[in-house]
């Protein structure tokens, strides 16, 4: 048995003996004595130890000396700075933010909301809260003032730590007046704001609410940390809801830490002193999880970039990162990969740069196309890893570990379920699958440490959303299969599964053949109502730069691909050439959004989108008058 297998098997036969003995790489103020309790609907991980996040990720390394070794390297070409951190001095901000917490009467148990661009105080907001048993709930920078006010009403915090702007490329955003109506539509009363000043916009405060966040700092006094239960919330942090509401997803403090510490060695082969990039934001899971926690309770040098992966300044951004800082390993999102492609699609800022440190790039929070993969991959010439995980999840539910047992990979999936996480493809009445068929993908509860440990302020939320359907498992939500070698393939969400005449057909492995063309950089299929055949597909694609060609003849091409490779079934009879995909800020495209609009129902523009623009000029592309 190979050290993959037989660690996965492990990991769901005995989870309470692998996960204690994963437990021993974090310090701890009182060892658990118990790893699990409870049973398959309500579990809870290391019930009565005692420990502290921030301690682990910080003061633990300035007392066995990695003081001086670099803790945090913040490179933002929108600022035109770059700044190093040592272990030492990230403590030092991070006591004394503590500090400020503390004299604003913010204590255990409370929340505060951060509502930040990508700037170090970011990050030292967030370890302060853990250090005190603070619960901080980090809302993505530049939402808009509802969606703010949507979550302060529900967390109802403290203090909101904010800044008075962020920067995108080169439009400067005021987050500030985004704040202050948010605040006064809340029903929740704010006690205090703490505002980082940005001299690229300064934000006019509040007398008796808000404080200038440097001035706060400077005349505070550092705090030590507190012993928190290991159950006890680290942090929410809020996806959409079937609702149209945001459900706040609740993370633990000590499984948390314990299956993030296990990853980086095992999933991302990354170690104590080496460098971890993770391009993502804060306001998101990856950020939370890859930019801020796992490197720096590994001992890492992390990576926080306030940038683009295109047009900060060319799409040799990337590149310019990884060696200026001796990135071992990037994490990204795959469409900031196709982004680079349709810029540069022969790779030309490659040869700029000297990429010898780095090892292996990761990809997550969309399905990574063979095309892409294959790109970056003769690209490179390092392994590149597909690897699924979820909001709700914290951490990886599938990948390629390399650190554990590297596997040769393949295009379009997700490699092996990781360790603590029993992987099932089901159909619609919870009944197996075989391999090669696609199905339901669900997890066997308890769920590993790291994943949400519920819903905040509804237990029953919990169990409705996500455990009532399948009793026994975790319903991802996605569809997908395994392969006859035991490779998961996850095809997208199960709403983009469309019913051709009777037959079902996954939006995702018709893209697969459409971005397969020379010609396309990215794609997006959707299934749209048709009178006849219940829905059809229909697909939207934009090509790589410098592609001259008709598009009436790439249009058809497709179709005739699509017809090839699939079958008449498929039935892709409209393909449109667009100039962009409308997109979430972090890079998921808004295909529920397109369906909509192409069935004639009128959708509000969500405050998540990267830009409004492409999808109201997308009305008239899919609903022509």
């Amino acid at each position: 048995m190979g050290a993959y297998q037989d660690a996965w098997a492990r990991s769901v036969e005995d989870p309470s003996a692998f996960w204690g003995e994963a437990a021993e790489l974090i310090d701890w103020y009182q060892k658990p004595t118990r790893v699990l309790e409870g049973d398959a609907t309500r579990y809870r991980w290391f019930p009565d130890g005692q420990m502290n996040t921030c301690y682990n990720a910080l003061d633990r390394h300035v007392a066995a000396g990695r003081g001086e070794q670099a803790a945090l390297i913040y490179d933002s070409p929108v600022a035109d700075v770059v700044q190093s951190y040592t272990y030492a001095e990230l403590l030092d901000h991070v006591s004394r933010f503590a500090g400020v917490l503390r004299e604003l009467g913010v204590t255990q148990g409370d929340r505060v909301v951060i509502y930040m661009p990508m700037i170090p105080e970011a990050v030292v907001a967030m370890l302060a809260c853990a250090r005190i048993g603070a619960v901080h709930s980090v809302v993505f920078g530049g939402f808009a003032a509802h969606e703010l006010a949507q979550r302060i009403d529900d967390a109802t915090p403290r203090v909101v730590v904010s800044a008075s702007c962020g920067i995108e490329v080169n439009r400067v955003i005021e987050y500030k007046p985004l704040l202050d109506a948010a605040l006064e539509e809340a029903s929740h009363q704010v006690e205090h704001c703490v505002i980082v000043q940005r001299p690229q916009a300064v934000a006019s405060l509040r007398a008796g609410r808000d404080l200038d966040y440097a001035q706060a700092v400077a005349g505070a006094s550092p705090v030590e940390c507190v012993a928190l239960a290991g159950p006890d919330p680290l942090y929410i942090l809020y996806t959409s809801g079937s609702t149209g509401r945001p459900k706040g997803v609740v993370r633990d403090n000590a499984g948390h830490a314990v299956a993030l510490r296990w990853s980086m060695p095992n999933i991302y082969d990354t170690h104590p002193g080496q460098v971890f990039w993770a391009a993502s934001d804060v306001g998101w899971v990856v950020g939370h999880s890859y930019i801020v926690y796992a490197p720096l309770l590994t001992g890492c040098t992390t990576v926080l970039y306030e940038g683009k992966p295109v047009g900060t300044p060319d799409a040799g951004a990337y590149w310019r990162v990884i060696a200026q800082h001796g990135v071992r390993t990037l994490f990204t999102a795959p469409t900031g990969f196709r982004a680079v492609k349709r810029e540069d699609p022969n790779g030309e800022h490659v040869a700029r740069y000297d990429l010898s440190a780095f090892r292996y790039l990761f990809l997550a929070g969309e399905r990574l196309d063979p095309e892409t993969f294959q790109w970056a991959s003769d690209l490179l010439g390092v392994p590149v890893t597909d690897h699924w995980w979820q909001t709700e999840t914290g951490w990886p539910i599938a990948s390629n570990l390399m650190g554990l047992e590297p596997m040769a990979p393949k295009a379009g999936s997700a490699t092996m379920p990781v360790p603590g996480f029993d992987v099932r493809i089901v159909d619609e009445s919870g009944q197996p699958v075989a391999r090669g068929t696609d199905g339901l993908i669900v997890v066997r509860t308890p769920l590993p440490p790291g994943c949400m440990s519920g819903v905040w302020g509804s237990d029953d939320k919990f169990q409705q959303f996500y455990l009532s359907q399948y009793p026994g498992y975790y319903l991802t939500g996605d569809g997908g299969h395994f392969d006859e070698d035991g490779y998961l393939f996850v095809m997208g969400r199960v709403d983009d599964v469309i019913n051709v005449a009777g037959h079902r057909l996954s939006t995702g492995a018709i893209e697969e053949i459409v971005a397969g063309h020379p010609d396309v950089a990215e794609c997006a299929v959707i299934g749209v109502a048709d009178e006849l055949k219940g829905q059809i597909p229909r697909a939207l694609v934009v090509l790589k730069a410098g592609v001259q060609r008709e598009h009436g003849l790439i249009e058809a091409e497709l179709v005739e691909r699509v017809r090839h490779q699939l079958g008449a079934v498929a039935s892709l009879r409209q393909v449109n050439v667009v100039d962009a995909l409308p997109k979430t800020r972090s890079g998921k495209i808004l295909r529920k959004n397109m369906r909509a609009l192409a069935d004639g129902v009128d959708v509000p523009v969500p405050s998540t989108i990267d830009n409004p623009v492409v999808l109201e000029n997308l009305r008239a592309v899919l609903r022509p008058e």
